[in-house]
């Protein structure tokens, strides 16, 4: 079989948002460990990938014909970025496509957290409405105006986050050392500080830096304990940014108010997982989700649009890449 680009993301995805290719490529689609996908990679000079995945074998490139990889979202951690850059293959992302949806996430389940939706709705479920009411009502549970938002991480998305929580009426913090359009910051009204004074200010801090050496177990015991007793933590970067042990612990101590968990170190995570293990008021203080936050229609339509435009300037050799990376 020959094929132009071999795309190890399921064509109905495509589909499902009317994002296809150009009729002009002769395109492949597989699960990244179909028996067929190394012979493949010997035809196709283009490969496609989703961002979220496991981590790509260098093997899978050896003897390989691609010159060049497109992932369909901005995470880059699947891929052995310099590995692929000695070899001379090209890798390019899209970065900044998710970010309103990432935004839209992060203040919705921040306040969901905040105010005990979750924990209202199974409380009701379970015949407790009038005592529950009488609960929420007690404890003055805040909105988001008003409220202090702490942002760790400062590019697109940490930006786009922080205009959220502006529109809902809150101060903005922000620790990064390098933010990716200091201008942006001054725009928004956010403030930089160190990371220890953001936890320690902060009512909400929500994680947006990539999985590196220097960001794994960024937040542990020491860094939540600075967190205040009712801060909410929205986990919505990259697992292994987090401990998740500490995270457990600190919830089942109450030395942090709630936790809204997006990813997680290991995807799905295993019935052994310790935010898994929580049992009574802790469990009911933390909200969990599948690793959608940046996944709307509208997010994945322009994600997919823009990885198959590149490719298509890849192939014409006429038009500047976008997004490049190595």
């Amino acid at each position: 079989m020959s094929c132009d680009v071999l795309c190890l993301r399921p064509e109905a995805d495509f589909q499902r948002v009317g994002a296809m290719p150009s009729g002009l490529l002769q395109v492949v689609y597989r699960a990244w460990n179909d028996p067929d996908v190394p012979a493949l990679m010997g035809k196709a000079r283009a490969l496609v990938i989703p961002a979220v995945g496991p981590k790509l074998p260098a093997s899978l490139f050896e003897g390989s014909s691609v010159k060049f990889v497109q992932v369909t979202g901005a995470g880059l951690d699947r891929l052995d970025l310099a590995w692929l850059k000695q070899r001379g293959i090209a890798v390019a992302n899209v970065p900044g496509g998710s970010n309103q949806a990432v935004a839209e996430y992060v203040v919705t389940t921040a306040s969901v957290v905040l105010r005990r939706f979750a924990w209202a709705d199974r409380e009701i479920r379970r015949g407790n409405y009038k005592d529950f009411r009488a609960r929420m009502i007690a404890g003055s549970l805040p909105g988001l105006d008003g409220l202090t938002a702490g942002i760790v991480g400062f590019g697109v998305i940490g930006v786009a986050v922080a205009s959220a929580f502006r529109k809902q009426g809150c101060s903005i913090l922000f620790s990064d050392p390098a933010p990716r359009d200091p201008r942006a910051a001054a725009a928004s009204g956010a403030t930089p500080c160190a990371l220890e004074e953001l936890l320690h200010s902060a009512d909400i801090i929500s994680l947006h830096v990539p999985l590196l050496p220097q960001t794994t177990g960024l937040i542990g015991s020491r860094e939540l304990s600075l967190m205040k007793p009712a801060a909410v933590l929205v986990q919505a970067s990259r697992g292994g940014v987090v401990d998740e042990a500490a995270l457990a612990a600190a919830l089942e101590t109450g030395k942090i108010g709630g936790a809204a968990v997006d990813v997680y170190s290991a995807e799905p995570p295993g019935r052994d997982h310790p935010l898994l293990q929580l049992h009574g008021e802790a469990a009911q203080r933390i909200l969990f989700t599948p690793h959608i936050a940046g996944v709307t229609r509208q997010s994945t339509a322009f994600l997919c649009v823009a990885a198959w435009r590149n490719v298509e300037r890849f192939f014409g050799g006429t038009e500047a890449l976008k997004g490049v990376v190595t």
